[in-house]
């Protein structure tokens, strides 16, 4: 699944008119950059999201035949309702998986996707978190074993803490994840929530793990400086 709806308000001006997913890096939208991420990992059925100019996204994938792809579209025309609440809306797509791949449509990464869907296999965890050992604003938390323990707001002081471990190490979430099927039977919220404050209830009481792939590139392609630095990096 692609999250596809956002806003994009850090891309203003550009999103005024546009939605970020169609933001281009090197004449390829976001969108098709990440379409073609996952098909070189064999991934062919893709769930987008869709509320800001919904249509201009519709229009540009009907147009190029999905990229090769079979994608379907999951419509929040009506509220958008943030990660979480996208995935609860999206999940009658994904009956009958055993896992599948989440991510944000305005990441670029060369995150080898393979050997993240193998550790989250071997692990049995119910959700594999792609991170980073980056600065951000906000950091997970995890434990020796990269169990996810916590996060933490680094510009307030915040802390929001799961499971209590010592030391707890802090990443940064690359807005990727493998997830379980049984998340889906495991959402306790409703209407517009974050997929951090589904994990961090999860991580009570069941396994999440952090899958460190520190040292690949990646880009939150989330300003207009930053398409300008990926346009260097991927083609």
């Amino acid at each position: 699944m692609l999250f596809a709806a956002g806003l994009g308000t850090r891309l203003k001006p550009f999103t005024d008119h546009a939605p970020k997913a169609l933001a281009e890096v090197n004449n390829k939208t976001l969108l098709e950059h990440n379409i073609r991420y996952l098909q070189r990992f064999g991934i062919y059925d893709v769930i987008v999201n869709v509320h800001h100019f919904a249509g201009m996204i519709e229009d540009v994938l009907y147009e190029h035949d999905n990229f090769g792809s079979n994608v379907v579209i999951s419509d929040e025309r009506q509220e958008v309702l943030e990660t979480g609440g996208g995935l609860k809306k999206a999940a009658h797509f994904f009956e009958g998986e055993d896992s599948f791949v989440v991510m944000n449509v305005d990441v670029l990464t060369t995150l080898d996707l393979e050997k993240m869907l193998t550790a989250h296999a071997e692990s049995r965890a119910m959700a594999t978190l792609a991170v980073m050992n980056r600065e951000s604003s906000r950091h997970l938390l995890f434990d020796a074993e990269m169990t996810l323990c916590g996060w933490t707001n680094n510009g307030t002081g915040e802390k929001r803490i799961s499971r209590n471990a010592t030391p707890l190490q802090p990443f940064a979430f690359s807005g990727i994840q493998v997830l379980s099927g049984d998340v889906l039977k495991n959402i306790p919220f409703d209407g517009k929530f974050s997929l951090i404050d589904l994990y961090l209830h999860l991580a009570k009481t069941e396994i999440l793990k952090g899958h460190d792939h520190s040292g690949n590139i990646f880009i939150d392609v989330g300003k207009p400086e930053s398409i300008e630095k990926a346009s260097y990096l991927f083609q």
